[in-house]
């Protein structure tokens, strides 16, 4: 009998402390959300009272205190298209070595340890390294190779990482089963460890996108120009640049009253951008969801 009390005594003790954890988790999950709903909120208020054609598609005026801001939209898409076609490629197939060909221990632990490193470093000494390699020493000036390659550089541990975690959540019955019936290595990574984890790998390109998209430090010291309405006409060029426009807008000009409402609605065009390119990506990884499933 005093055995049942305690085993019910001990149940009801771990259900409220269940419970409280729960609870817990809801309300901190509850302030996440309402911080993020209002600081939309707040951009979207402030910035949809200049938000329209003309500002989207017309170049900076006035010494940045009227027009638009349609270079910056151009040269922030230039940044990070560049950026992708470096990262991407070379992140997938680091991944792909880390898990699938690399030998287990010291060297592959090592080379870990060094890119979750990298991928806690503040953003400026990628872009003082970027300055110093790409801007000085290869001779590419402040350009939008020189930035691409900065940001693709910022991007490219978190692409590793993500794509060797991804490949790693893969059983591997599905490796033995697919080199069973006389598949070799390259085509079984090809045609059945790729697949099955590319949702995942589209998952940590997002996250790369998204931190690439609004870098400020980087392209100030490889690319960004303060003040340039026409459009670059080579990747050797400088260029114009959401994050940086926003922060010259906020912190410099001699008219403030003009120029935070165009802030503003940089912040907002920026955040639809970062929204826009989640949702095709999350478009990707549905579609190849949905293929996995098919196959």
């Amino acid at each position: 009998m005093e055995n049942k009390i305690s085993i019910a005594g001990n149940h009801a003790r771990k259900m409220v402390a269940q419970n409280v954890a729960f609870g817990l988790f809801k309300v901190l999950s509850g302030v996440i959300v309402t911080i993020l709903f209002v600081i939309l909120a707040f951009i979207i208020v402030k910035g949809a009272s200049v938000l329209s054609w003309d500002f989207i598609t017309t170049p900076p005026t006035d010494g940045m205190k009227g027009g638009g801001i349609w270079p910056a939209i151009v040269g922030t898409f230039y940044l990070m298209v560049g950026s992708a076609l470096f990262a991407f490629p070379l992140g997938i197939m680091s991944g792909i070595y880390m898990n699938e060909y690399a030998p287990k221990g010291k060297v592959v632990r090592f080379i870990r340890m060094m890119t979750n490193n990298l991928a806690g470093i503040p953003s400026i000494v990628f872009g003082l390294f970027g300055m110093s390699l790409f801007v000085g020493f290869f001779g590419f000036g402040d350009s939008i190779i020189a930035g691409s390659l900065t940001l693709g550089l910022l991007a490219l541990p978190l692409v590793i990482r993500t794509t060797e975690e991804a490949l790693k959540a893969i059983p591997d019955s599905f490796r033995e089963g697919s080199l069973a019936l006389g598949a070799s290595k390259l085509q079984t990574i090809w045609h059945v460890i790729l697949p099955m984890g590319m949702p995942n790998i589209i998952t940590g390109l997002i996250l790369a996108l998204g931190r690439v998209s609004g870098e400020t430090a980087p392209i100030l010291f490889t690319c960004a120009a303060y003040f340039l309405p026409q459009l670059p006409e080579s990747m050797f060029d400088q260029c114009m640049a959401l994050p940086y426009h926003l922060y010259v807008l906020a912190t410099s000009g001699t008219d403030m009253d003009k120029q935070l409402p165009i802030a503003y609605g940089t912040a907002l065009v920026l955040v639809i951008i970062v929204l826009l390119v989640n949702l095709l990506a999350n478009a990707l990884r549905n579609y190849f969801q949905k293929k996995l499933k098919t196959n």
